[in-house]
């Protein structure tokens, strides 16, 4: 519940960030006269690039581009344009540093080393653990609720929350996998899917903080709140892929949410007396903190470990945390609810 309401304010500065593609370096003369011949001639300095010649505005000259590239470059689509921006950027950082100058941006982003075709390799690393971690808090979660605690009658769990907490854990575990995969490689298809999964892992989470916090078990009721908000969630991921990649309204609709979340979990955990509300606010405080990671930008140390890699490598011990609270929370109602019955 803690890292819902931080990771989806997470989300939003995300959407901020992104929504800035214009950067000093792609206005750099120096490296637009060396994008310019790259298109022309196929080559970037001394690296050059088979059958690479580009117009200006990205069409081939000598016909089409899958004529051009090899078959195992396809579906990683780093064709002959952005090997043109891929090391052009490199050459001309190359060159600034032995100048003394600071890196730039080029079209959003830091300049990174690529690792076999992989766009940000510890990006992708860390998404990859922390998509182990979410499936590792989730089939553990699985496991206490039907094998450890006890069930009633019919076989269903005590514990209320048992099926929307599986919801979200499948929403954490596809929201990372897309972020590894946006991270390997930014594409417009890469971008959207990256996107509509951390909105939709927001959009839950705010669904879930609210049943959560207000205890809410009328499965009227729970459908009353939902519906409108999966509604809402679900034409904004469309607007989003089919009709305009609006980075700003995206940024509001995440923030809104975030807000909202924020504080509906500081009332609850100023309010509640759970045996495990100390995961709860180190949750809260280390996300807080994990937070400035997103807020402080900085261009990647050897070409590899930016600020949001970092963000990455610190939802690691939280998301573990944070599994072990729904867990408590999950034995605690459980307990709870069995003296009920007694």
């Amino acid at each position: 519940m803690a890292r819902s309401h931080w990771f989806s304010l997470l989300v939003a500065l995300s959407c901020l960030v992104r929504a800035l593609n214009a950067s000093d370096g792609d206005a750099d003369p120096v490296y637009r006269a060396c994008l310019e011949h790259c298109e022309k001639t196929g080559c970037a300095g001394e690296k050059c690039f088979q059958h690479c010649k580009f117009s200006s505005d990205g069409k081939a000259i000598d016909g089409p581009w899958y004529l051009q590239e090899p078959l195992y470059l396809k579906w990683k689509q780093w064709d002959c344009h952005s090997d043109c921006r891929y090391h052009c950027m490199l050459a001309r950082e190359e060159e600034r540093s032995q100048a003394g100058h600071k890196p730039l941006k080029y079209h959003g982003k830091w300049p990174f080393q690529r690792v076999y075709g992989i766009q940000e390799p510890v990006s992708v690393a860390l998404s990859a653990l922390n998509l182990a971690i979410q499936f590792h808090g989730w089939v553990s979660f699985f496991i206490l609720i039907y094998y450890k605690l006890p069930l009633r009658p019919n076989k269903k769990a005590f514990y209320e929350y048992t099926g929307l907490w599986h919801i979200y854990g499948l929403l954490s575990m596809n929201a990372w996998f897309w972020s590894a995969v946006f991270h390997c490689r930014d594409v417009e298809l890469t971008e959207k899917l990256d996107y509509s999964s951390a909105v939709a892992l927001l959009g839950f989470s705010l669904i879930l903080a609210i049943m959560r916090a207000f205890n809410v078990r009328d499965e009227a009721a729970r459908v009353m709140i939902a519906a409108p908000l999966i509604a809402f969630v679900t034409t904004h991921i469309l607007y989003l892929n089919f009709y305009q990649l609006d980075y700003g309204l995206n940024m509001k609709v995440c923030i809104a949410m975030s807000i909202a979340q924020l504080l509906i979990w500081a009332i609850w955990a100023g309010l509640t007396h759970h045996p495990s509300r100390w995961k709860l606010w180190a949750t809260v405080v280390g996300g807080g903190l994990a937070m400035l990671l997103e807020i402080y930008d900085f261009p990647p140390y050897w070409g590899y470990v930016d600020a949001h890699a970092l963000w990455h490598a610190t939802t690691i011990p939280l998301a573990y945390l944070w599994w072990s609270f729904v867990k408590d929370d999950a034995e605690f109602r459980t307990t709870t609810l069995l003296k009920k019955v007694k």
